[in-house]
């Protein structure tokens, strides 16, 4: 954002979002461009299995159509499934059966799983189920489908009327010259079906017709066997319609902003360079000043690698959610846009309690963390909260850290028992409504698919010899019918024998119970979990 934007923004945006809204209504009135409808767009892959990230796009394009929205302006988010692209792998659990079809655009391959009109359809349904899930509202518009009924007619036909021009700005930008040789359009093979090894070498204006041969290659790959796959062009040499095809990346993002009429996009670090073309293609060719963009960082595996879409065990949007509510998902994407974040099981209990922070935060019952905040951080973690609800927000009808029922859970299996120990630690109320019983089973339920699903990828807490010692005599003096006040004399009396700060008693005693650092108050967990299933517990430390 220009130091010219930012001035006009005001001291109360402290959001990206709403800083972003401001700036696409500056910037249009600046263009004197009458704005109907204000637009936000993601791309909806459908060659690939979607990973979580790929959920980003949409949530971040659809909290800026809010901000517009809630500004008094009419917005939309158009999700563009780029389904005229080519397949170049064959995703892991998909049959081998596909490989004859690597290099055909995913919308004119069959589903090979028989439940959807093309592969296309069925790797976009995947995203579009958690889009459904997680809340957010846009409207589908494919690639194949702009492409038939002429959509991008105009765009199309602009470009490759200055194709070499297009070629001189994508070398110079990229040092690419692929296209200073051929124009930057893919035909679709009469013959083969394939999109990937034609080369267009001349446009026909007045017919509105290309000239191509298929003689490209490229390299496929089968993931589920890591094997390569060089696929050859059949040698046909034809003439297709500006509509039997595609564009090149390399442009067709220009193409699609100047006709859909896109006010904002955002782009992730993978396709910088391919939007940085775009954009001086929208201007200097089609004359038509491009969206206003946000960059954002990658997610990673931990350890650093980039997440694969490729892999066996993609990370995808509904993992996440089967361990954790659409609130945190959002929460994922709607932080920090800039930074390089792991994604994985491990990181869910942390963005889910970082959701039930931000709760107390914007209710006012968090005193002493509000204390700490300054005006502005704490302005700008009730805005978070808000778009986190999707600017509609709520109070949780129950608030307990989701590390605290694991630890639960890793106790015991039984959801009820779990129920009866959050009632005699305090955590929840003897008497629930019927929505706080509602949220209560939701939350132990996505405990227990965690502790199911990711209990050996978790980082145990390490017990030093002095606590391990402690807990011992801790247990030794545990007897049936000790009641809580006895407890807490034993705490203090076996810290002081064993020369131990009573921190970091309590600190071992809540790793040992609940494999946290952390916990509610330790004589009442001790009584509500059973003297002598704790008992037997802290023996085997």
């Amino acid at each position: 954002m220009d130091k010219k934007d930012s001035e006009k923004l005001g001291a109360d945006d402290v959001f990206w979002a709403d800083q972003i809204a401001k700036k696409v209504i500056e910037r249009e009135k600046r263009l004197n461009r009458n704005v109907d409808v204000y637009r936000t767009e993601m791309g909806l892959g459908a060659s690939g299995i979607p990973h979580v990230g790929s959920a980003g796009d949409g949530i971040r394009s659809y909290v800026v159509a809010l901000a517009l929205q809630e500004l008094g302006y009419r917005s939309e988010l158009i999700a563009f499934s780029d389904n005229r692209d080519g397949l170049r792998k064959v995703p892991v659990g998909f049959p081998a059966s596909l490989r004859k079809d690597i290099g055909k655009p995913v919308s004119m391959i069959d589903d090979p799983f028989g439940c959807h009109k093309s592969f296309g359809d069925h790797v976009s349904s995947l995203l579009i189920d958690a889009f459904e899930k997680i809340g957010v509202k846009y409207r589908l518009q494919t690639g194949d489908d702009a492409y038939r009924r002429g959509l991008l007619d105009n765009e199309i036909i602009e470009i490759l009327k200055n194709a070499q021009q297009a070629g001189k700005i994508i070398f110079n930008m990229t040092n690419q010259d692929k296209y200073t040789k051929q124009l930057p359009f893919l035909p679709v093979c009469e013959k083969c079906g394939r999109i990937y090894t034609t080369r267009a070498y001349k446009f026909l204006p007045d017919e509105k017709k290309i000239l191509y041969k298929c003689d490209a290659s490229f390299v496929g790959k089968d993931s589920n066997t890591g094997e390569e796959i060089i696929v050859k062009g059949c040698g046909h040499e034809g003439e297709c319609s500006i509509r039997d095809g595609k564009l090149s990346w390399k442009v067709e993002f220009a193409a699609r902003w100047r006709a859909l009429r896109i006010n904002y996009e955002a782009y992730g670090k993978d396709i910088a360079d391919s939007v940085a073309v775009n954009d001086e293609i929208c201007r200097q060719i089609l004359g038509w000043e491009p969206p206003v963009h946000s960059f954002y960082e990658l997610f990673v595996e931990r350890g650093g690698g980039k997440i694969s879409k490729s892999k066996g065990n993609v990370f995808t949007p509904q993992t996440w959610l089967k361990y954790g509510n659409k609130e945190s998902i959002r929460l994922l994407f709607l932080k920090r846009l800039g930074t390089t974040r792991v994604v994985d099981l491990q990181e869910i209990p942390k963005y889910m309690e970082e959701v039930d922070g931000l709760s107390k935060i914007y209710y006012n019952e968090d005193k002493r963390l509000i204390k700490k905040l300054s005006n502005k951080e704490l302005a700008h973690a009730k805005r978070l909260y808000e778009y986190v609800y999707f600017l509609n927000p709520e109070k949780p009808a129950i608030v307990i850290p989701y590390r605290l029922l694991v630890g639960f859970v890793k106790l015991v299996k039984d959801k009820n028992i779990v129920k009866d120990i959050l009632r005699k630690t305090g955590h929840v109320p003897e008497k629930m409504s019927p929505q706080e019983e509602k949220e209560l089973d939701r939350r132990i339920e996505y405990a227990m698919k965690w502790v199911e699903d990711a209990l050996g990828e978790e980082k145990k807490i390490e017990i030093t010899e002095r606590q391990r010692k402690a807990l011992r005599s801790l247990a030794e003096q545990l007897q049936p019918g000790i009641t809580e006040e006895e407890l807490y004399s034993k705490f203090f009396e076996i810290a002081k024998a064993n020369n131990i700060d009573v921190k970091k008693f309590f600190a071992g005693a809540y790793a040992a119970l609940l494999g946290s650092d952390r916990g509610p108050r330790l004589a009442p967990l001790i009584i509500a979990i059973g003297v002598e299933k704790v008992k037997n517990i802290l023996e085997s430390v």
